[in-house]
């Protein structure tokens, strides 16, 4: 298990308005690149709208999208697009080139470790691999210059493009009429959040669930937080042309979003039987690694490895249901959606309290939750966030009554990734100096220092840095 040490070290480049990060700190980042809508009834997860009319459309692959005219050149200086796209997405040494390697590392010696322990055979050839490891293609949607090698390629987020490669640069097209041939509308952060957690979460297409299984296997734990993932793969300019065409990135709303959509696909797979069990017992993939992973020692004198979570109302030494999207929704939705945010609190404690009741009970739960979480994701799609929301959350977040849940790793690492993207928000708006920011960067570093690994992880010391860090951007205010 690799930590998240350093994460994030990052500045914004005012020309741009993006984020940069450091090669020193995308190892960590890397590690969670390269492992990788919602129908209400439990009959499927459907896809976004975008993604049904394009059902039955072919993947043409990258070389399509290839062009020096289009997206092929090696720098950027197009008028409306960049130019320089699959020069991004193939770089070698960042986070934006990660979903290009992806069907490269199954090759690797851990790729071939957990591949020979699951009894696979080639991880490059396993359907259970390759529906996240590439771009996920029925075969006879497959076209001449589609190959499976090229990873996580261009239609894995913007949809199977035969319905729309052709037209999409023609001079009487829109984007709105892209996205009616089937492009993916990626600029609506539920549409995206869907598509990214496919694959950083898991879904029922072959291959895009982790089960623990495979990281028992060696398969790196999943984590995702769409503002920060969305930035390392950001391919294109916010320019003026981009303003014209679609709405630019709230960066807030779509951190909130990724939090409630994340919180309604853990709850939606859970409740699937199929999904949930293994045999005599859960899948243990749905709960906190880490409330069970710890050291154990057998002395006369107990000694408790773990904090009791006020809200968690589960019988002592039961796991817990990993709870780290639960959590940073429960703060968002007290300052975004106060008038939904006590039915969600009320709904994920009766989650966890269900735990104790059996599966019937939890399955019942889950499916309240998920009805709680899709309001959410509903009700801050539709609200524009403002500079003093950004500060409210952070507060929120490291605040009484959010900080005494965090007791465990995931949550506290999902704290430290909200804290850092939700400034850099506040940079881009012109809310925090660059250099400001930059001042606020030891007591940020603090914090990321503080979930640094799984092991040495400490409740306490992680909530005093983070309040030091979010103390140190609410005197900005």
């Amino acid at each position: 298990m690799v930590g998240v040490r350093g994460l994030i070290s990052s500045s914004l480049d005012g020309a741009r308005g993006t984020l940069r990060f450091s090669a020193t700190h995308l190892a960590a980042i890397f590690v969670f690149l390269v492992t990788a809508g919602l129908a209400f009834a439990l009959g499927g997860i459907g896809p976004s709208d975008a993604s049904a009319q394009a059902q039955g459309a072919r993947y043409e692959g990258v070389a399509t999208c290839a062009g020096s005219t289009c997206h092929g050149r090696a720098e950027g200086n197009g008028a409306v697009v960049r130019q320089d796209e699959i020069a991004t997405w193939q770089e070698p040494s960042s986070a934006s080139g990660a979903h290009s390697r992806a069907y490269a590392v199954l090759a690797g010696a851990r790729g071939k470790q957990i591949a020979q322990t699951l009894g696979l055979g080639a991880a490059t050839s396993a359907p259970a691999c390759l529906g996240c490891h590439a771009t996920f293609a029925p075969q006879d949607q497959r076209g001449a210059r589609f190959h499976v090698s090229d990873g996580v390629g261009c239609e894995s987020c913007h949809g199977p493009s035969g319905g729309w490669l052709a037209l999409h640069y023609a001079k009487p097209a829109t984007h709105a009429s892209n996205i009616a041939n089937g492009l993916t509308p990626l600029e609506h952060p539920q549409a995206r959040a869907r598509v990214c957690l496919d694959c950083h979460y898991g879904s029922t297409k072959t291959g895009q669930f982790v089960t623990h299984s495979m990281m028992a296997a060696g398969h790196p734990r999943i984590s995702f937080e769409l503002d920060l993932f969305s930035a390392l793969q950001q391919h294109h300019d916010e320019d003026a042309d981009y303003s014209d065409r679609k709405p630019r990135t709230d960066s807030v709303r779509l951190w909130a979003v990724g939090q409630a959509e994340g919180v309604r696909r853990a709850t939606d797979m859970f409740a699937r039987p199929d999904y949930a069990q293994r045999g005599l017992f859960p899948e243990f993939y749905f709960f906190d690694c880490h409330s069970c992973h710890r050291s154990i020692t057998d002395g006369p004198a107990r000694k408790l490895t773990f904090e009791a979570n006020p809200e968690r109302p589960i019988p002592f030494g039961n796991p817990p249901f990993n709870d780290e999207n639960i959590i940073m929704l429960s703060a968002v939705a007290r300052v975004l959606a106060p008038a939904e945010a006590g039915g969600f609190l009320d709904a994920s404690r009766n989650f966890h309290r269900a735990m104790g009741d059996g599966r019937a009970a939890s399955q019942e739960a889950a499916l309240a939750l998920r009805g709680k979480a899709m309001s959410l994701s509903d009700a801050l799609a539709e609200r524009a966030s403002t500079g003093d929301d950004t500060f409210t959350v952070i507060a929120t977040i490291a605040g009484e009554a959010t900080r005494t849940r965090f007791t465990d790793y995931a949550g506290s690492v999902q704290a430290v990734m909200a804290v850092d993207t939700l400034l850099n928000a506040l940079v881009r708006e012109g809310r925090v100096t660059v250099g400001a920011a930059a001042g606020i960067r030891t007591s940020i570093n603090r914090a990321y220092a503080a979930v640094a690994t799984p092991n040495s992880y400490s409740p306490g010391d992680f909530r005093s840095a983070l309040g030091q860090a979010a103390g140190a951007i609410g005197a900005l205010r």
